[in-house]
């Protein structure tokens, strides 16, 4: 059995309402947050004690994504639309309204912007024309989280509906639709190393799932309450997961063994529901965010 060691780092705070998102920069010292203030914050994992504000917008934000290949943050501006900054001058470079829905889950691939909306769209956005390519109506319900599998050849959106649905990524043809999970699908991720997409929601459950032919391998009752978000070290040895029962779980991606439970009991962790986590690039620490306004940073010797 794996031992691990369990430190907490930081606590950073200067949000003034419930944190939402969270993306690692290019430059993988560097991360970024969005908040229920609108508020979209820098952080540097070398000295994070204060943040830099790097826009502000009028509602909320539910997505950040970063496009590595052209050293972008894509902001997912609830209501409105999406806002594109260059980090290089930490600039706008260019705006699009899209929606009057929440956007819940924004993914990059190639020259494309995949965009996840409330009332169960994925809307595609050409980078280079910086214009709407395609609105794919996938449901009636919420598209909650999206996932790209390592290959870059499917993409895959969780939804409100309680199903989770594969595309071709290139076709933007539906290829599976996978129905286990009885409420809605907040988490998902392609392992990197194996044929596998973990799937996690409301209903508290992990699934695993067989991408070769996308049959259920494993349904594993995870968390007392919703599973919000899920994330795979870089090695893909270990996936992390946080749920609304303010606890984070980290877990061994060959036989799904829960291996350590961090929560406010035993480490101090958050108050209240942890919305994401992210597994450093750069030291392998983990980075959590919460309704409780803060950001936590942990570090794991195994």
């Amino acid at each position: 059995m794996v031992k691990i060691q369990v430190n907490k780092l930081h606590t950073l705070t200067g949000h003034n309402d419930c944190i939402y998102a969270l993306a690692e920069a290019p430059d993988p010292r560097y991360f970024f947050t969005g908040s229920g203030d609108g508020m979209v914050v820098l952080w540097d994992l070398e000295d994070p004690k204060d943040g830099k504000l790097i826009a502000k917008v009028n509602h909320s934000v539910y997505a950040l994504e970063v496009d590595r290949n052209r050293n972008q943050l894509i902001i997912g501006h609830n209501f409105e639309g999406i806002h594109v900054i260059d980090l290089l001058d930490q600039k706008e470079l260019w705006s699009l309204n899209i929606t009057n829905q929440s956007i819940f889950d924004i993914k990059v691939a190639g020259n494309n912007i995949f965009v996840g909306t409330g009332d169960g769209m994925v809307i595609i956005i050409d980078t280079q024309t910086r214009a709407v390519k395609k609105h794919l109506k996938i449901s009636e319900k919420s598209v909650r989280v999206l996932a790209i599998n390592p290959a870059g050849t499917k993409i895959a959106a969780g939804l409100s509906d309680h199903s989770i649905k594969i595309f071709d990524l290139n076709s933007l043809e539906p290829i599976h639709n996978l129905s286990s999970h009885t409420n809605s699908v907040f988490a998902l991720a392609f392992d990197p190393n194996n044929s596998i997409l973990i799937s996690g929601g409301r209903d508290a459950s992990l699934k695993i799932w067989d991408t070769v032919d996308y049959e259920l391998k494993q349904t594993i009752i995870a968390h007392l309450y919703a599973i919000n978000y899920l994330a795979f070290r870089e090695d893909g040895r270990y996936f992390v997961t946080c749920s609304m029962d303010k606890s984070i779980k980290v877990w061994d991606a060959e036989s799904y063994k829960l291996l350590k439970v961090i929560d406010k009991a035993r480490y101090a962790g958050h108050g209240t529901s942890i919305n994401k986590v992210a597994w450093s690039r750069y030291n392998q620490n983990i980075i959590s965010i919460s309704d409780d306004r803060k950001i936590s940073i942990w570090n794991l010797e195994f």
